[in-house]
């Protein structure tokens, strides 16, 4: 007895370009930033923060510290990265 054809044969093989959505998408969160959106002023305030965060630290806390850095737990500096100065 013939069921007609199976369930593989009635898949269709295609492919999705993504390109241009994921370039418009990047726009629109560029412009929802606004003008005054200083990326710059903005590493630089996340290095501040990172400094901050991470100051005041015992011998202990230091020796911890640098264990996650070297397991890239968390981020150590990093050559490129805004300067807090």
């Amino acid at each position: 007895m013939n069921h007609g054809p199976g369930p593989r044969s009635a898949l269709i093989d295609f492919s999705v370009d993504l390109t241009v959505e994921e370039a418009r998408r990047r726009a629109e969160v560029v412009a929802a930033l606004g003008p005054d959106w200083d990326p710059v002023a903005v590493l630089r305030e996340e290095e501040a923060a990172h400094a901050l965060l991470y100051s005041g630290l015992d011998e202990e806390q230091q020796r911890v510290h640098a264990m996650l850095v070297a397991a890239g737990v968390l981020p150590g500096e990093v050559p490129g990265r805004a300067s807090s100065a």
